[in-house]
């Protein structure tokens, strides 16, 4: 039982690492890659939910990750990257997320979130201190645009989340801390 909890872990890591590796070798191809990704969640999320364009439109920042999500019975890890796209700040901010919760749950997810900043104040303090917990449940069984998923997120300090689950099989319930930051390599 131990060995297989630890090549569990093992598997995970590496799932995790190559779903958050942004694809190009050089610097401009990573930010390419991570602009590109966004714009596709967008279109996506326009798609599922239209008033969505509007709520990005009139909001100061919004920002989209790529996530993935491994739950192993008590254990939940996920990791990212994605950007934030702020009026005053002008240019993009690229940013990484690693997540890390507790509770009941199994299985792998591949998903993307948008949030939607309130205010300034609220886009400026998730770039310079990125915390945010929270809890999470979730069921998604789905392969490209088979299958469907359900998920709920909070709504906190400002922050509206849209949650959108490109693949996966997945049934869990947890308490979590997410820490977001910048990424250096890339701004």
């Amino acid at each position: 039982m131990r060995y297989r909890l630890i090549l569990s872990l093992i598997v995970t890591a590496l799932l995790l690492a190559g779903c958050v590796t942004p694809r190009g070798a050089t610097t401009q191809e990573k930010r390419a890659a991570i602009i590109s990704m966004k714009n596709d969640v967008l279109r996506d999320l326009y798609r599922i939910h239209p008033h969505a364009r509007d709520e990005i439109a009139r909001a100061p920042a919004y920002a989209v990750f790529s996530n993935a999500n491994i739950n192993v019975i008590l254990a939940s890890f996920a990791g990212g990257r994605g950007v934030v796209q702020s009026r005053s700040r002008g240019r993009p901010v690229f940013m990484k997320m690693g997540e890390f919760g507790i509770g009941l749950g199994l299985g792998v997810k591949d998903f993307r979130a948008v949030f939607i900043f309130e205010s300034e104040r609220s886009a400026e303090r998730f770039i310079t201190s990125g915390w945010e917990f929270g809890g999470h449940a979730d069921a998604a069984a789905k392969a490209s645009d088979k299958g469907g998923a359900v998920g709920a997120e909070g709504f906190f300090g400002g922050i509206k989340v849209y949650q959108l689950t490109k693949t996966g099989l997945a049934l869990q319930a947890t308490v979590k801390g997410t820490k977001y930051w910048q990424d250096d390599e890339l701004n």
